[in-house]
């Protein structure tokens, strides 16, 4: 028994469960379904990922309310009457937060001859260790010359996008053993009338799309020491699983800590991860991001700003505050038979060796609601190798282009009831959970390779247990 088997043989002790056979088997099945913790919400319908934690004092709640504000409406060009919201720009993705996470919830790639909001990408180009340590240092990647580390595909008026993002796709097909196709679909992206100049010729893209927002304050409370406790980067326990922390750059802190959030875990916390969003998809500035990914080249000066910064620390405060503060909603269908044997089925399929089911949370005296809580998020927080399909040969910090952090499930069964266009991935390629299940390589490869050879019984149990989450 390895390192971390006998880990989740403990968890499974500890809530009076018997240790189940086979690969990964021992990790605990939940037995309640607070997926949050105390602050879980009961709610399955289109605002399942927008409500407070149900332990929010009712002073807190204010402070939700004015951050859901400011989080949900439009920014606007500067100089404006709505001096608390202008600065938008010159250069920028959406004018809103809720404009990528729609409805708090998953972006989705755009569809034809649909301009893309909730799905960007991300641009870089490759790097000298010897000569750009320092960029290295602190952004974890080399932004490509002139347009900087993400593509601005919308512009205020008397300015100019970067350029334009076209998405075309190509159909694999997946054979199972029963004889089963399914079909996948590739996203084929190209960068089109660039603005500014032409773009490098050695251009390293990767999309991305928003990610669900529920549980985030919950995620950030995990202690440090229990995610280092279920790394193992040289996979010395010769299971094939060697997850590993990223390790990145903390501004506030000026030093290089884990990171926790973002497709790459290139974010140390919420409240850094919130102000990136600011400065690169709506072009504002912070006092954490006072500079925005506008380049020299492309005179973003001559435009008016919104103040200096353009989000006040206030305004910051009060995003950061609602983005901790949102609510998981409640696990679903528990006892329905093939729940259950999804349940087991994810932890001997070797699911659960990345998407953890439990963590404990720590103690912050400033948010009691974020304290102490037992949450069931299915995820390790670590980078893991998914293999070539889903890889975007795009470095970030420790991350190699293989790389992705392990998303966090739960609530992933109401994805697109709060937005039908939801799709899953980094980039928003799989219409469904099976889909996105038959796309993992790499360490993922072996759980998948199970799932494959399942009968058609075992498999929709399997995803029968993934939309109960």
């Amino acid at each position: 028994m390895n390192r971390k088997q006998r880990l989740a043989t403990l968890l499974m002790l500890s809530v009076g469960l018997p240790a189940l056979a086979g690969t990964h088997a021992g990790f605990p099945l939940q037995e309640t379904p607070d997926t949050g913790g105390k602050g879980t919400v009961e709610q399955s319908d289109t605002n399942a990922y927008s409500l407070p934690q149900n332990n929010l004092s009712m002073t807190r709640r204010l402070d939700f309310s004015v951050g859901n504000s400011f989080f949900r409406n439009p920014w606007v060009e500067a100089p404006a009457s709505t001096t608390a919201r202008d600065g938008l720009g010159p250069l920028f993705n959406t004018n809103s937060c809720q404009g990528c996470h729609i409805k708090d919830g998953r972006g989705h790639p755009p569809a034809v001859d649909e301009p893309p909001v909730s799905l960007f990408l991300r641009l870089a180009v490759p790097a000298d260790p010897d000569k750009d340590t320092d960029t290295l240092l602190t952004h974890g990647f080399k932004p490509a010359p002139v347009y900087g580390s993400q593509l601005q595909t919308a512009a205020l008026p008397g300015g100019k996008p970067e350029a334009d993002m076209k998405l075309s796709w190509k159909t694999v097909t997946k054979t199972l053993a029963d004889g089963t196709r399914v079909k996948l679909r590739e996203p084929i992206y190209k960068i089109e009338s660039p603005n500014y100049g032409p773009l490098p010729e050695n251009l390293l893209i990767s999309p991305r799309v928003a990610p669900p927002m529920i549980g985030m304050g919950l995620l950030e409370a995990i202690p440090v020491a229990d995610l280092k406790d279920l790394a193992d980067p040289h996979d010395e326990d010769g299971d094939g699983i060697s997850g590993r922390l990223n390790q990145v750059w903390d501004l506030e802190a000026e030093k290089t800590v884990p990171g926790r959030f973002g497709w790459k875990a290139a974010e140390p916390s919420v409240h850094q991860q919130s102000m990136g969003a600011f400065a690169g998809d709506m072009g504002l500035t912070s006092s954490l991001k006072p500079t925005t990914d506008c380049t020299p080249e492309q005179n973003c000066d001559q435009f008016p700003e919104g103040g200096q910064p353009e989000v006040s620390d206030k305004i910051a405060n009060f995003v950061t505050f609602y983005a901790k503060s949102l609510a998981v909603p409640a696990r679903r269908d528990m006892d329905d038979a093939s729940v259950k044997k999804g349940a087991r089925l994810f932890n001997e399929t070797g699911c659960a060796a990345c998407h953890t089911p439990r963590h404990t949370t720590g103690t912050d005296p400033d948010r009691p609601d974020l304290s102490n809580q037992s949450i069931w998020p299915y995820t390790d927080m670590l980078l893991h190798d998914m293999g070539p399909a889903l890889a975007d040969g795009r470095d970030e910090f420790l991350a190699s282009g293989n790389e992705w952090r392990t998303p966090p499930l739960w609530g992933i069964g109401l994805a697109q009831t709060v937005n039908p266009q939801a799709g899953f991935l980094h980039d928003g390629r799989a219409r469904t959970l099976e889909e996105a299940i038959l796309w993992h390589g790499g360490e993922a490869a072996p759980s998948v390779a199970r799932f494959r050879k399942s009968g058609a019984e075992n498999r929709e149990a399997l995803l029968d247990f993934l939309n109960s989450l």
